[in-house]
């Protein structure tokens, strides 16, 4: 059997991190407060927010639809030549070619899963299993629930990247697939991704 050096997984979400320096926060809130000291004297006034129209609405709702009745299928599966830093942040690899110590990085987009509903919270949760096949179908290695994503919120997620990263010992060059299973355990849906890829040592 071929020894898994490394089988990482890594939620790649819509994220923005914002850091500041220690000055510049205390700065910062400052003037909130002060600024919101001289509103709360103020006349109160309403909040303005355009809803969308009615063309937008029943797109959206058109799109639940379709969504409810998807398999778990993918729109997005690729090797990257770099860890992806968000949804759709991703660059695919040039070459499916890699050397025999060369780390492999997916990256997939998930589409059509469930949501578990309770109250106002709506939650997601996919599982992960992997297969490495030679070109016969054998099976070198294998891991069943290697990765889970799953997250809780007020929204349905639909917008969700995940990031698999693999670091094989001992494969000979040669040819090869890598399967990942995703299941979902809110639906009981499935969908599998196969991606070739070769091994070659350097000449």
């Amino acid at each position: 059997m071929v020894a898994i050096r490394k089988a990482i997984v890594c939620f790649v979400g819509v994220m923005m991190t914002a850091r500041f320096k220690a000055a510049s926060a205390s700065v910062f809130f400052s003037l909130i407060f002060v600024a919101t000291a001289h509103t709360s004297a103020a006349i109160a006034m309403d909040a303005s927010v355009p809803e969308p129209g009615t063309d937008l609405q029943q797109a959206a709702q058109a799109y639940d639809l379709a969504w409810s009745k998807s398999g778990l299928v993918f729109t997005a599966a690729t090797f990257i030549s770099e860890p992806a830093s968000g949804y759709g942040q991703f660059t695919p690899r040039r070459t499916t070619i890699f050397s025999p110590s060369e780390t492999l990085l997916i990256y997939i987009e998930p589409v059509g899963y469930g949501f578990q509903k309770a109250g106002e919270s709506k939650s997601y949760d996919l599982s992960v299993d992997f297969r490495l096949l030679n070109t016969t179908g054998q099976v070198l290695a294998k891991q069943d629930g290697f990765a889970q994503f799953s997250q809780t919120s007020r929204n349905e997620k639909r917008e969700l990247s995940t990031s698999l990263t693999f670091e094989f010992d001992g494969l000979p060059d040669g040819s090869y697939t890598i399967e990942t299973i995703y299941r979902d355990r809110v639906d009981g849906k499935s969908g599998t991704v196969s991606l070739p890829f070769t091994v070659q040592s350097a000449q």
